[in-house]
């Protein structure tokens, strides 16, 4: 047995420190940690990846909207956000405030898990809280104002996100309590996202050239980017949702692997067929789509059912993405059509796939899905992308509507800003100024040879040709 060090003013603080490390796994807090290293880079990933997508005169502001998303959502976070999602003493639909400002949030162990601190689970939830509205914003790209959109995604993470998080894993949560299965975010992440995402591009209108315009990526070498930064974050976005060092966590992210790379190569077999080519974009699109179907099912399944994920998700997203132009709106980087979408089918297929054995590797108990006889667990999780998907829609589509009433908070650039591009118009800076350059070189070269057209033609006005051949 260890003898306790002497007391004495120096020696006790000490003491008293390693009886509250001794109640934990060190492991575990370094897996949590390293875990939540690996989902903050994600969101730049994001931008990176919806940087790429768009046009080149609108490519920084997706990249800071995202980034900038960390701060805002740190700070709402710290504040209240994560007080009324993860309160214990809250209702089924939302927590209270007891814990905000981080009040009571030190060295307790955690409600998730006991081997680790609550501040570890904590600042982990809330890198979840800061890619959500990341993801969602991606469908206003190229024409949402900057400022409101920063407001916006302090008040729809506290109205939105921090709800319907509560509803499925904080200890009260009503989805909780039914039974649900969401292991690392389906609902509250993907399909609240999604329904944010279609509500926003609804509320802003299209794009201003949509339809007759071509809006092609400017530069995929950036898509490749974004999903290699969040192919491999989402192994702590899953594997750090089993709470520990564990054989679960294993499999979480031998699972997320396993789907992110059967959806990339069923998007990019589905679209072979139309182009007869290799398309880096739709290996990466469908790669996302894998790794979002998996999401609430990868601390469920195995990696046989993974690869059902990923066909599913793959293919589900493509048609959802092709279905879009059907439906005439302008989601400028299909979020709807991935995360909504992908986030529904994942939670369906975890309601079939989903068994008790594997949940058991780090001693969970679940009724398991429909392999294990549990055939309403499929209505559990319809339920709950249902009401999931409805709230964040309505509430979404509310708190834009009141946003665009007040004075200086309207959503959307004016029309000739839009033309300029968000980077020029709303930040003064550009994602690569030696592009703007050329182009005002050739704005001005225009000018010029106009100019001198004009000129030629007031001297000569009947023999213009011999200047300025057709």
């Amino acid at each position: 047995m260890t003898t306790p060090p002497e007391a004495g003013p120096s020696s006790t603080p000490l003491y008293e420190s390693s009886l509250i490390e001794n109640k934990y796994y060190p492991g575990d807090i370094a897996w949590m940690l390293t875990s939540t290293a690996f989902v903050w880079l994600m969101i730049p990933g994001v931008g990176y990846f919806y940087s790429g997508m768009a046009r080149s005169k609108n490519a920084l502001s997706l990249i800071l909207l995202c980034v900038l998303c960390v701060a805002v959502v740190s700070v709402q976070w710290f504040v209240i956000g994560y007080s009324i999602t993860f309160s214990t003493k809250g209702t089924g639909f939302i927590g209270n405030v007891n814990n905000a400002f981080f009040i009571g949030v030190r060295g307790e162990p955690s409600f998730a898990n006991p081997r680790i601190p609550d501040l570890s689970y904590a600042i982990f939830q809330g890198m979840f809280a800061a890619i959500t509205p990341a993801l969602a914003i991606g469908a206003a790209a190229e024409r949402a104002r900057v400022v409101p959109m920063l407001v916006f995604v302090f008040v729809w993470t506290t109205l939105v996100y921090d709800v319907i998080a509560s509803w499925s894993w904080s200890k009260n949560g009503w989805y909780a309590k039914l039974g649900g299965l969401d292991f690392a975010g389906g609902t509250p992440v993907h399909i609240t996202a999604g329904g944010a995402a279609l509500a926003y591009c609804m509320k802003i209108g299209k794009r201003h050239g949509h339809g007759t315009d071509e809006f092609k990526p400017h530069n995929v070498a950036n898509v490749v980017l974004g999903t290699t930064m969040l192919w491999f974050g989402w192994f702590g976005f899953n594997g750090g949702s089993a709470y520990s060092a564990s054989v679960r966590a294993v499999m979480a992210l031998t699972v997320s692997n396993l789907a992110a790379s059967v959806g990339g190569l069923t998007w990019m077999i589905i679209d072979y067929r139309l182009e007869r080519k290799i398309s880096a974009l739709g290996f990466c699109s469908g790669a996302i789509a894998g790794l979002v179907c998996i999401t609430p099912g990868s601390g469920y399944v195995g990696p046989p059912a993974a690869i059902a994920f990923g066909i599913v998700g793959g293919a589900s997203c493509n048609i959802a993405v092709k279905l879009k132009h059907l439906l005439d709106f302008d989601d400028a980087l299909d979020v709807f059509a991935v995360h909504g979408i992908g986030g529904i089918c994942g939670n369906i297929l975890t309601g079939i796939f989903a068994q008790k054995s594997i949940a058991a590797l780090d001693g969970t108990v679940i009724n398991g899905g429909w392999l294990d006889g549990n055939w309403i667990q499929i209505l559990y999780q319809l339920a709950d992308s249902c009401a999931g998907l409805a709230y964040s829609f309505a509430i979404t589509y509310l708190i834009l509507v009141v946003m665009d009433m007040i004075p200086g908070l309207s959503l959307r650039v004016d029309v000739e800003s839009e033309e300029r591009g968000v980077d020029d118009s709303e930040l003064g800076e550009y994602a690569y100024y030696h592009v703007e350059r050329l182009n005002s070189a050739l704005q001005n070269n225009h000018l010029n040879n106009n100019t001198a057209m004009n000129t030629v033609t007031d001297k000569y006005p009947q023999n213009t040709s011999q200047y300025y051949p057709s």
